[in-house]
C-alpha cells in the first residue's frame, strides 16, 4: 500500500507540474489571466499561501507515506490506510486538470467549463479534508516530530485549497 501511495505521488505529481508548463508554454504571456481578478491585495496572501502549502504538502506526504504503518492504520472504526491513496488520487487528479480548465475558460468561456473547474476545486478541496482528518484520526500513531508537522502542514494546504482555491479564488474568475 505504500508503494502505491509513493506512486500516486509520483505520477500524480508529474501529471500536475506537466499541466502547468503545458498551460504557461502554450499561452504565452497569459499565465496572469488565471488570477483573474483577484486584488492585488491579495495575490501576496496567495503566494505566501502556496510556499507554505506546498512545503506542507512534503510535510503531511512524508508522514502519511514514510512515519504511518499502512497495514497497521485505523482511521476510525472502519477506514484504513487506502483512504490515503484516495483522497491524494482526488487532490492530484483534480489538481492536474485544473490549469488546463482554466486555461480553455480563457479561450472560451462556456458555462460547462466553468461548472468543470468549480469541480475539479471542489474535489481537491475534499480530498484535502480527507487528508487532515485522516492525519489527526490515524491510530496507531507513532511518537515524535513528524505528527506535529504533519498536522501543520495539512492545515496550511487546506487553507490554500480549501479556503482560497475553491471558494475565494471563483468569485473574482471572470465567467
Amino acid at each position: 500500500m505504500r508503494a502505491l501511495l509513493i506512486g500516486v505521488n509520483v505520477v500524480g505529481g508529474l501529471a500536475v507540474l506537466g499541466s502547468y508548463a503545458h498551460g504557461i508554454l502554450t499561452h504565452p504571456g497569459t499565465s496572469g489571466a488565471v488570477w483573474g481578478d483577484v486584488p492585488g491585495a491579495l495575490r501576496p496572501w496567495y503566494v505566501t499561501s502556496m510556499l507554505l502549502a506546498a512545503v506542507g504538502y512534503f510535510f503531511f506526504s512524508y508522514y502519511v507515506c514514510f512515519v504511518l504503518e499502512p497495514a497497521r492504520v485505523r482511521i476510525g472504526a472502519d477506514v484504513g490506510f487506502g483512504m490515503f491513496v484516495w483522497c491524494y488520487v482526488a487532490v492530484l487528479v483534480a489538481s492536474a486538470l485544473w490549469m488546463p480548465l482554466t486555461f480553455a475558460m480563457l479561450d472560451a468561456p462556456s458555462a460547462a467549463l466553468w461548472a468543470s473547474i468549480r469541480t475539479v476545486l471542489f474535489v481537491v478541496a475534499l480530498g484535502s479534508l480527507g487528508i487532515l482528518a485522516g492525519v489527526l484520526a490515524a491510530a496507531p500513531r507513532p511518537e515524535g516530530w513528524a505528527h506535529g508537522l504533519a498536522i501543520a502542514g495539512a492545515i496550511a494546504f487546506c487553507i490554500q485549497t480549501v479556503v482560497l482555491d475553491a471558494l475565494i479564488w471563483p468569485v473574482y474568475f471572470p465567467r
